[in-house]
């Protein structure tokens, strides 16, 4: 090795990461990187191994690691096999986003614009699948288009759906519709399934620009109006993890369903204490307990929040904590749960049952009369919880009236004084100008055959608000404690709207003589301000609606910018280790700083990215899942007249939710009349160019249900005229009504009124929109 060539390698700004992984380190894919771009040529292997000073006992490796870059997009190719850096060669590196109607677009990974890929490109991938794509023009709409390369990396092994005979020749379609591809199943391959039946199949030839998908019937899952068969096929079509392995299983069942002597020592006895549980009717995990007592007269109280310890079951590392890990959270389906940890856990030793001892994780505050946490303190303990009481009948002692079945006279005063710690905490709340949306939550109501029988609506009571705010408070203490220990944490960020969302709602605003507040940079309480002075209008619900979908999402992220919607400067997830990962790992910070430690939960960045996909993963499942079931029950409505609001505006049409029934449908273009729409993003509308007729987000109209198609979850919609107040013209504005957002499930827990899409109440999940 020349001296050179020895000094560009000490030169590598990565080289004390690679000595630290391997015993003979190798150039960084960034330093190799780095030399290909310099040379500005296609480099034939072994002049670059010169170029970079590879000795010939390195020979090996370095191929591996080229053939690695090769493999991820960072490197390819050339027909003569000279290897050039992928973005030189006009390259983009992304993954396939597939389209019902075929066609589908790429969605590079550095952040770019997608590219559209017609549906000649997309015989060569399934949705999912992570390519190379070369930029080949622009379509006639404008977009830029490409064409897929080389496929990189394969998104699917198995595909769950319906097997179909036709002329004696069978074929899967998938159900999840992206994949647009049929998948042609050998003569010996179906494993004897029928005409119609929903199966998962092993893909033995993923798709090529000269032949179909291949696949293999590896399980037959049943009918598909089958009662359950909706679930079954979500978990597939999600690829959500729902059995457990025998070692995790195993090692749950180890645990026994008793706390142990051993398993007290050195934590705080809070078992004398008049601790409850207060959850939803059907609850069966029960993870946070509360307990309230007055200080001195006048001076504020003391509130215990008790959260299941988790953490001393499930150890970093174990069979649980990599399950629970690749989970990341339970999965809350209609009359079904996927649990992240094993019932023997999570409904059993984990939950905080009346009139057994559990072990707990506790955050004991002191608020003040102002709602202000003056100071807080966690430890671990053991409690005896009281009671099991539930919203309904805790809201009846709070009202002063009789609870069925009443609720034992010794908890009542730690009730009463419970709720005075909330209205000051719902005082604090409102000064600091939390976003407060207001919204319509629904159950179903189901048959003994697992289908909806009705969907009702469900009022939130002041017993929900108590345990959300106790909740709150101690997820903000976690993330005060963890900053000002200096710890890594996963915080709960929420981040303010985009700049292009914020001109989008301040154009909108400008339409109704309104503005929102705080310049390029406003603060939720800007927000929670301008709800305040639409709250009685009629057109509160169209603005409410805009307003909402101009925030981000939340995430989990190691890096803490505060949580926009809840306006505090930190935040992070605490009270629900059952069934959030996050929460878990939050558990583990803490008590590592207790003991004088630090918990290492590896790469934290990519744990808050992972927890973030696995909380999307499973709205998209239960979504679907609602979806289904909400077109099954719809098939008797077909004929039926109802009147609704619109609750969404695109090109193609308006999407209109049912006053009675919750439920959406479309109206397509084509059905609101002969007249030419032109549809603006910005106003959420559709304006007719002769007649000026609008419909518009928060619109009412009368409409009449003309289609159900069960296997894409459509409903489909035509106008009817003489509605209520069936469109508006221009110059007018749309009367509008709060969007409903769907109940929590079985055993869902609390939540916020503010919509899951973007911020987050303190407990458990939350209702869906």
């Amino acid at each position: 090795m020349s001296s050179k060539t020895k000094n560009l390698r000490q030169a590598d700004p990565h080289h004390a990461r690679e000595a630290a992984k391997y015993e003979h380190p190798l150039p960084s894919r960034e330093m190799i990187l780095e030399v290909m771009a310099r040379e500005g040529v296609p480099l034939a292997e072994d002049t670059l191994a010169a170029t970079l000073g590879i000795d010939s006992h390195e020979l090996e490796a370095f191929s591996r690691r080229l053939a690695a870059m090769e493999r991820e997009g960072q490197v390819m190719r050339n027909r003569r096999g000279a290897i050039l850096v992928a973005d030189k060669a006009g390259l983009v590196k992304g993954r396939v986003i597939g389209h019902p109607d075929g066609y589908g677009f790429l969605k590079p990974e550095d952040g770019g614009a997608d590219l559209f890929l017609a549906a000649k490109q997309m015989h060569k991938a399934l949705h999912g699948d992570i390519v190379l794509a070369r930029v080949t023009g622009v379509d006639r709409r404008g977009r830029s288009e490409g064409s897929i390369v080389e496929v990189l990396e394969r998104a699917h092994q198995q595909v769950v759906g319906r097997l179909f005979v036709e002329q004696g020749v069978m074929f899967i379609m998938a159900e999840d519709k992206r994949i647009a591809q049929d998948f042609l199943v050998p003569p010996d391959g179906s494993k004897g399934a029928k005409h119609g039946q929903v199966v998962v199949a092993e893909i033995l030839q993923q798709p090529s620009p000269q032949s179909e998908p291949i696949a293999r019937v590896v399980e037959i899952l049943g009918n598909y109006a089958d009662p359950g068969m909706e679930i079954e096929i979500a978990l597939r079509k999600h690829d959500l993890p729902h059995v457990f392995s025998k070692e995790a299983e195993q090692l749950a069942s180890k645990h026994g369903d008793k706390v142990t002597a051993k398993d007290i020592k050195g934590r705080k006895d809070l078992r004398s204490l008049p601790f409850v549980t207060i959850d939803g009717e059907t609850a069966k995990d029960f993870d946070d307990a509360v307990c309230c007592e007055p200080l001195a007269k006048g001076k504020g109280h003391r509130l215990w929040v008790a959260i299941a310890d988790v953490s001393h079951y499930v150890r970093p590392g174990d069979a649980l904590d990599r399950e629970s890990r690749e989970r990341g959270n339970s999965v809350y389906f209609p009359r079904r749960v996927i649990p992240m940890l094993p019932e023997g856990l999570s409904n059993e030793l984990c939950s905080l049952k009346p009139e057994v001892d559990r072990l707990v994780m506790v955050c004991e505050m002191e608020v003040g009369p102002s709602g202000a946490v003056r100071q807080y303190q966690f430890y671990n303990a053991v409690i005896h919880s009281h009671a099991r009481l539930t919203y309904t009948r805790v809201a009846a002692v709070l009202e002063g009236r009789e609870a069925d079945p009443p609720v034992p006279a010794a908890l009542v005063p730690s009730l009463e004084e419970l709720y005075v710690v909330f209205k000051a905490l719902l005082g604090a709340r409102a000064k600091r100008g939390a976003i407060d949306f207001d919204s319509v939550e629904t159950q179903m109501i189901f048959d003994e055959k697992g289908k909806i029988e009705r969907i009702v609506r469900v009022q939130r009571n002041d017993a929900h608000r108590l345990i959300e705010e106790c909740m709150l408070a101690a997820n903000v203490c976690a993330s005060d404690f963890l900053i000002a220990a200096g710890h890594p944490a996963l915080y709960r960020i929420h981040e303010g709207p985009t700049p292009e969302k914020l001109e989008a709602l301040r154009s909108m605003l400008k339409d109704f003589g309104l503005s929102l507040g705080g310049g390029d940079e406003p603060h939720a309480k800007d927000y929670a301000a301008l709800l305040t002075r639409i709250k009685d209008k009629p057109f509160a619900g169209l603005l409410q609606t805009v307003m909402l979908r101009s925030l981000r999402q939340a995430v989990y992220s190691p890096e803490n910018v505060g949580h926009f919607g809840l306006a505090y400067e930190g935040y992070a997830h605490f009270t629900s280790p059952i069934r959030r990962y996050p929460d878990l790992v939050i558990h583990r910070a803490i008590k590592a700083v207790l003991a004088g430690t630090t918990y290492d939960a590896g790469d934290w960045p990519s744990l808050g990215v992972h927890c973030s996909e696995t909380e999307r993963r499973a709205d998209d499942a239960t979504r679907d899942v609602d979806a289904w079931l909400k077109c099954y029950f719809m098939q008797d409505h077909v004929g039926d007249e109802f009147e609704g609001t619109v609750s969404g505006v695109a090109g193609f049409g308006i999407f209109v939710t049912l006053d009675e029934l919750y439920i959406d449908g479309l109206v397509h273009i084509s059905d609101l009349g002969t007249d030419y729409f032109q549809y603006d993003a910005q106003r959420h509308l559709l304006r007719g160019e002769r007649t000026g007729v609008r419909y518009q987000l928060g619109a009412r109209v009368k409409v009449r249900v003309v289609r159900v198609d069960l296997e894409a979850s459509k409903i489909d919609f035509v106008l009817v005229d003489g509605g209520p107040v069936a469109v508006a013209r221009e110059g007018e504005l749309p009367h509008a009504v709060p969007v409903a957002v769907q109940k929590p499930r079985d055993q869902d827990k609390k939540h916020t009124r503010i919509d899951t899409r973007n911020t987050d109440g303190g407990r458990g999940k939350k209702g869906k929109r």
